[in-house]
């Protein structure tokens, strides 16, 4: 196992979070390649969106055929739009310790606040990424909300 996707097994251990990752040959960056590697829909996949929110860095976990609303985002926050930005591949990499395509829903290297767009609860299982472009890993996604923390909100557009 790649040591990024191990990194991913050992947090999920220690969330109580019972997961199988799976690698794969062909990429699994997108949600559209995810679906087609795992053989589910893409509403399944779970997309790791990292933002920084007036100097906070904010993960959003979004169903992977939603595109989130910066405005909802920015007001869950307590904060104005200009206040929030797609974080660039250093912050993400800084923040969490993977890269993107790879960010993972937890593991990370440090504390981020976690939202969870509504949309993925109405699935038994979810996909997410699993630390690299080519793992991921399947899990209910009550189970985790309760392994990120993660408020579950509206946050498509």
């Amino acid at each position: 196992m790649h040591p990024s996707a191990q990194k991913v097994a050992d947090a999920a251990q220690v969330l109580g979070l019972d997961i199988e990752i799976v690698e794969f040959e062909q990429t699994t960056r997108s949600a559209q390649e995810a679906a087609e590697a795992i053989g589910c829909e893409v509403a399944q996949i779970v997309k790791s969106l990292c933002f920084e929110v007036n100097g906070r860095s904010v993960i959003c976990l979004v169903s992977g055929i939603n595109q989130l609303d910066e405005r909802k985002l920015a007001a869950l926050a307590g904060v104005g739009r200009k206040q929030v930005k797609r974080a660039d591949a250093d912050t993400v990499k800084a923040t969490t310790g993977f890269s993107i395509g790879g960010v993972p829903p937890f593991g990370h290297l440090t504390a981020v606040t976690i939202y969870i767009d509504e949309d993925l609860m109405q699935y038994e299982v979810v996909w997410a990424a699993a630390g690299t472009p080519f793992a991921v890993f399947a899990c209910a996604p009550t189970d985790l909300a309760r392994a990120t923390q993660g408020e579950i909100v509206d946050i498509k557009k």
